[in-house]
């Protein structure tokens, strides 16, 4: 199966700092514009599914809401573990996926 890109922005929608969570079928996607540049990856977190787009980003690392776990959009890397019970765990990487942009088009390949 060949994969192919499919729009889920405008530039204008996800100004540099900001991020959007979309679904595309049944899959959750987090891009985000990280210095002008778009990055995407799995929209919720590897830890208890915590919806990324509703946590914070900074520079090119998201925080998940739920339970303060850290990703790197620019590769889907865990970068800090779920903090819960003033313990800090661990939890997996999420997937990352190639983002282009045509025209004023942001478009990720599934």
């Amino acid at each position: 199966m060949v994969s192919e890109f499919v729009r889920v922005a405008g530039i204008g929608d996800i100004p540099p700092g900001m991020m959007k969570d979309v679904m595309l079928g049944d899959k959750a996607i987090l891009v985000a514009n990280v210095g002008g540049k778009f990055y995407a990856v799995a929209g919720r977190c590897s830890h208890r599914q915590g919806i990324l787009a509703n946590g914070t980003l900074e520079a090119s690392i998201v925080t998940c809401p739920r339970h303060g776990s850290k990703f790197d959009v620019t590769t889907g890397k865990n970068v800090g573990g779920p903090k819960v019970m003033g313990i800090r765990g661990s939890t997996g990487d999420i997937q990352a996926f190639e983002v282009k942009v045509e025209g004023s088009d942001v478009m990720v390949r599934l």
